[in-house]
């Protein structure tokens, strides 16, 4: 599926308990995007989002900002092989 990408990002700052993931999977739903959220045990978030490049771009910006009520302090951002992933899952 060479129309398709995927990003890993990992999100640092204020960003559990401010429906970071949830706002994940609505944008997601919105665009297309397939892959999952998660919190981490550190305090950050990390995600995955697959699907067209413009679609992803929009997602790691979005990860830049976060919701309302979220303080992004540094994203890190890795390029990895599609897995074909379809769905958008908070776990």
């Amino acid at each position: 599926m060479a129309d398709r990408t995927r990003a890993r990002v990992v999100v640092r700052g204020r960003v559990q308990g401010v429906f970071f993931r949830e706002s994940l999977r609505r944008l997601a739903s919105q665009h297309g995007v397939g892959g999952w959220a998660r919190n981490r045990g550190d305090g950050s978030l990390e995600a995955v989002f697959e699907g067209g490049p413009e679609a992803v771009q929009r997602m790691v910006a979005f990860s830049r900002q976060g919701p309302r009520g979220a303080v992004v302090d540094e994203v890190e951002v890795f390029d990895e092989p599609d897995e074909g992933i379809t769905g958008f899952s908070t776990g």
